[in-house]
């Protein structure tokens, strides 16, 4: 892992000052991002919302292309096999530092065939219950779910997103035995609770939030480490049963190993200054999201950070790639 980070740090700053010109007239032509989760989600949503803005300052489309399936390795994986040019981009999610530790036989390494260019946001995910499970509250939930371990379920989009592994974190802590329904996409996961399929989902808050105003699901808890600015009457899982839970769902864009490093910084840049517009901060704050921004070696030193993070709870609740 050590050598994997300093080889992408090494990537990331050398020649930045003798390579200006890969920059400088970058781009020239449409830029592909690809999503490798479902249209609808959080991902495909502030991607879309991204590639606009970029087009805007970069005077190039950027063209959104979702390629779900396999908990994000289908498309990670047709990502880490184009040109390293600059005119493909892939969009992450903390799912993929889970399948680094989660499925190991993957196609790809995340840091040894990507660069990170910069992160996006995170926000924080939303337990909820179908309505017909009778349970108004977390303690409650957890109190029924010691009374019938095995026989309740909760979805989520596959295996090693951050709708699984909030489930599993749960699970652990809580010391519940409740079933993970794996899902090909998270909108799929979503209509399977929302129809009474599974009983429970932990979902984005900036997904979930109106589907619990409607009376449609029931909002039990949030998974940050404070209350969402979004939904301050809903208690967090740390503070309703659970202490020192947390678990969040975070963006981040990568480029194919051995992307030019001037490109990489120039991405970083301008998305760098979308994030941190006061009207985009403001936006994504009445969703639940907060943006996040740092250098392109900054941000490769947090994906490898949370790699480390996620594999200590892979190992601790036994989280498998086909549960």
């Amino acid at each position: 892992m050590m050598r994997l980070l300093a080889a992408v740090l090494a990537a990331v700053s050398a020649g930045l000052s003798g390579t200006a010109s890969w920059a400088q007239d970058y781009p020239t032509r449409p830029i592909k991002i690809i999503v490798p989760f479902a249209v609808g989600g959080p991902a495909d949503v502030y991607a879309r919302f991204l590639g606009a803005r970029l087009q805007e300052s970069m005077g190039q489309p950027f063209v959104i292309e979702n390629r779900p399936g396999a908990g994000s390795v289908t498309g990670t994986d047709a990502a880490a096999k184009t040109a390293p040019d600059g005119y493909t981009l892939l969009l992450m999610s903390n799912a993929h530092t889970v399948n680094e530790t989660l499925i190991p036989n993957k196609p790809y390494a995340l840091l040894r065939d990507f660069v990170p260019v910069a992160p996006i946001n995170y926000s924080d995910l939303m337990l909820v219950v179908n309505p017909a499970v009778p349970v108004n509250s977390l303690p409650e939930l957890i109190a029924l779910a010691k009374a019938q371990p095995g026989k309740l379920n909760y979805a989520s989009s596959g295996p090693g997103t951050p709708y699984h592994m909030a489930g599993e974190l749960f699970k652990s802590m809580a010391g519940l035995d409740i079933v993970h329904v794996p899902y090909k996409e998270s909108s799929a996961a979503r209509t399977g609770v929302l129809g009474g399929q599974v009983e429970m989902m932990f979902d984005a808050v900036t997904t979930m939030n109106e589907q619990a105003k409607a009376g449609k699901v029931r909002a039990l808890a949030t998974s940050g480490k404070a209350r969402s600015a979004v939904t301050p009457n809903v208690p967090t899982v740390s503070e309703a049963g659970v202490p020192g839970y947390e678990a969040v769902i975070w963006l981040g864009v990568l480029a194919p190993r051995a992307t030019p490093p001037a490109i990489v910084a120039r991405l970083n840049a301008e998305i760098t200054k979308i994030v941190n517009r006061p009207d985009v901060r403001a936006e994504w704050a009445k969703q639940g999201a907060t943006g996040m921004a740092m250098p392109s070696d900054e941000f490769a030193r947090y994906v490898a950070d949370d790699i480390a993070k996620w594999e200590k709870v892979i190992k601790v609740s036994g989280a498998k790639p086909d549960q």
